[in-house]
């Protein structure tokens, strides 16, 4: 599966603590290897059209998007904020 990293993406990425930043890195893998991973507990984010969210851990998620075979990733923050902003 494709990884497609939009500009806020990247820009969210870069803000967040090292620590973080390499549990971004594993979800990312495991969200290429199957985006089904019980690990991810991906679920549609309530009020929006086709964006979903996955657990980085108990504090950050990150949103994206299916389209075909690639994986548009949208946000990675806090939870609070990644799901106000998706």
């Amino acid at each position: 599966m494709t990884l497609i990293l939009t500009n806020r993406f990247k820009r969210a990425y870069q803000k967040l603590p090292k620590e973080v930043q390499e549990k971004v890195k594993k979800t990312l893998k495991y969200l290429d290897a199957d985006p089904r991973h019980p690990a991810l507990r991906v679920h549609p984010i309530r009020g929006t059209k086709g964006i979903f969210e996955a657990r980085v851990d108990r504090k950050y998620r990150l949103s994206f998007e299916f389209s075909s075979d690639t994986l548009i990733l949208r946000n990675v923050d806090n939870h609070d904020d990644c799901l106000k902003s998706p």
